[in-house]
């Protein structure tokens, strides 16, 4: 699919997960919906945007994808990113002023990453991983509590774990990107360097994930989700390191970007049943 739905499906919980720890309760139906809804559009709207921006690249990297295989035309490819983000623009609006402008600036910050900045290395991977870790911070505005140190322990969450993918992802695609002229770090330090940094963004992750249990933030039940991520990203950042086939290295990536949604979901859960 062009918009690979996960990735707008887990910045839309994401979202929830901050406005569930900003607020300390679940918030309102339409709190969640149109939250949810708004991010969700707008992720997806960048996502399908870097398809146009990226066919030169897929071609190289990932001939399947929609757009180089021929299934659309850059026309609606076009088409849809517009569509989605009014779509995700409007449902913020109905949420007031502020939520708006971030929305907006959060798009902002995904279209100069299409257009100009993907080519520049860290730069666009720092601000990929900025994007996603204000869907926390989205979610606590949303709600009137956009500072509460749990949606900022999230955000982190996000920011590192998207960090770490964007830079492996980057050394799984070194051809394309070389077309491109691209200054990833993985082109400027080689392909197992830049994968070692972005397996060290993950552990930090693990690690972090412990912060709030020390300092009592959460209750102890909340260590079951948390350390069902914990172990996902370790099986594949362990796996991710052991020299493999590009294919089966880019499943590990993905696995341990899902392993964070799973553990989001799981946490969702546990939040239901404890309170």
């Amino acid at each position: 699919m062009l918009c690979r739905v996960e990735l707008p499906f887990a910045a839309g919980v994401s979202v929830l997960i901050g406005e569930l720890v900003a607020l300390g309760r679940w918030p309102t139906i339409r709190e969640m919906g149109l939250g949810f809804v708004s991010v969700f559009s707008i992720s997806a709207a960048t996502l399908v945007l870097n398809d146009y921006f990226d066919l030169e690249a897929d071609w190289i990297n990932a001939p399947d994808r929609p757009l180089p295989a021929g299934l659309v035309t850059p026309g609606e490819v076009m088409g849809l990113s517009l569509v989605l983000a009014v779509l995700g623009l409007v449902t913020s609006a109905m949420l007031g002023l502020r939520v708006l402008l971030v929305a907006v600036g959060v798009g902002g910050v995904g279209f100069l990453y299409n257009w100009r900045y993907k080519r520049t290395g860290l730069p666009g991977n720092l601000m990929v991983s900025f994007s996603v870790g204000m869907t926390f911070v989205f979610g606590g505005l949303v709600v009137g509590r956009p500072f509460h140190r749990l949606v900022w322990f999230f955000a982190v969450i996000g920011m590192l774990i998207d960090l770490g993918e964007e830079i492996a992802a980057d050394a799984l695609d070194m051809e394309g990107d070389r077309e491109m002229e691209s200054r990833s770090l993985a082109l400027l330090w080689g392909r197992e360097p830049a994968i070692r940094l972005g397996a060290g963004l993950f552990l930090v992750v693990v690690v972090w994930t412990t912060v709030p249990f020390w300092l009592g933030w959460l209750g102890w039940a909340y260590t079951v989700p948390l350390a069902v991520m914990d172990l996902g990203i370790l099986v594949g950042t362990v796996r991710l390191l052991v020299p493999r086939e590009t294919g089966a290295r880019r499943r590990y990536v993905r696995w341990i970007y899902l392993s964070g949604l799973v553990g989001m979901l799981a946490f969702l859960v546990v939040r239901m049943v404890v309170g």
